[in-house]
């Protein structure tokens, strides 16, 4: 574990400090959301360019789901890749990420559909995981239609996306539903808990606060007791067998560090292939940061997910 945060991520520290970006639980929803997306949305000039961005929609229980689908360069079939932003379950669009999901496009020469899920607290637990699953479903079952293969079927995300993700393989394990190849966690959420070290070392200056976890939490619960389902909670899952293998990243700096270091480490003892990446100097939020001031080692995280998965395919 690093002493300091790494220095161009102290850099993103010091310019976060010198705007006065407020901590996001002292906002009202509506400011929050527009702060994120303010802080993370940019021109098409800025980002990756990708074959095709296409928009649509996919139905779900919960009705229509609206999702972005990026075509890398290239001839398919591709595989899959189904990806559920961050943003603690009430923050976050296609906007947000838009730049992530280009550059894995890319990196992974896979068909990277993002889907939108319902916010909390319109849409409280289990809402999302509902969405992120109805929509993983349909879209694995129309997978030619956006030139990719249903057989490498990838499902990732990053903070509450990483949650979400870790839920629906889950969950397609449960009910035996779509065949997934492989999870992306990226300082995934685990557990409905604030006891780790890494919630006291990294309680406030890192971005994201315990104090911010606290209010997501609280907001995309129904009821502290839905804490204790897997699939709000995906390390209190009574097994981890049978999943499929993943890539688990995690930041030295974030309050989420430990439980994403523990679902890691109990994928592992399940039988599951796990590749655990650890940036010690880097803070939550560091995989969204690859427009200036862009940080090398977002880069380097999705260089890192892109082996994994030619591991996974090969």
């Amino acid at each position: 574990m690093s002493a300091n945060p790494d220095p161009e991520m102290q850099t993103v520290l010091n310019a976060l400090e010198e705007e006065q970006v407020p901590e996001l639980n002292t906002l009202s929803i509506a400011d929050a959301r527009a702060l994120l997306t303010e802080m993370f949305s940019f021109s098409d000039e800025e980002m990756d360019s990708v074959a095709a961005v296409e928009n649509g929609t996919v139905p779900g229980r919960n009705g229509e789901i609206p999702v972005r689908t990026y075509i890398p360069h290239g001839e398919g079939p591709f595989p899959l890749f189904v990806y559920y932003h961050g943003g603690g379950w009430i923050l976050g669009n296609l906007d947000t990420h838009d730049a992530t999901c280009r550059a894995l496009a890319n990196a992974t020469e896979s068909v990277v559909a993002s889907v939108e899920y319902g916010l909390a607290p319109e849409s409280p637990f289990p809402g999302p995981v509902e969405d992120c699953y109805d929509a993983t479903e349909y879209l694995a079952t129309r997978a030619d239609d956006f030139d990719s293969d249903a057989d490498r079927l990838i499902v990732g995300g990053d903070s509450a996306g990483g949650n979400l993700a870790a839920a629906v393989a889950l969950r397609a394990r449960d009910i035996d539903g779509p065949s997934i190849s492989h999870q992306v966690l990226v300082y995934p959420v685990t557990d409905h808990a604030f006891d780790t070290d890494s919630y006291a070392e990294n309680a406030s200056g890192y971005f994201i606060t315990r104090a911010d976890m606290e209010w997501f939490w609280d907001l995309y619960l129904p009821s502290d007791l839905d804490g204790g389902n897997p699939y709000a909670s995906p390390l209190r899952a009574r097994s981890l067998e049978e999943l499929p293998s993943a890539s688990v990243i995690t930041a030295g700096f974030d309050p989420l560090r430990d439980e994403g270091v523990a679902y890691a480490e109990r994928l592992a003892a399940a039988g599951v292939d796990v590749e655990h990446h650890s940036y010690d100097g880097s803070i939550h939020g560091f995989l969204s940061m690859l427009v200036e001031p862009a940080v090398p080692h977002a880069r380097d995280a999705i260089d890192k997910i892109n082996a994994d998965l030619e591991r996974t395919f090969e």
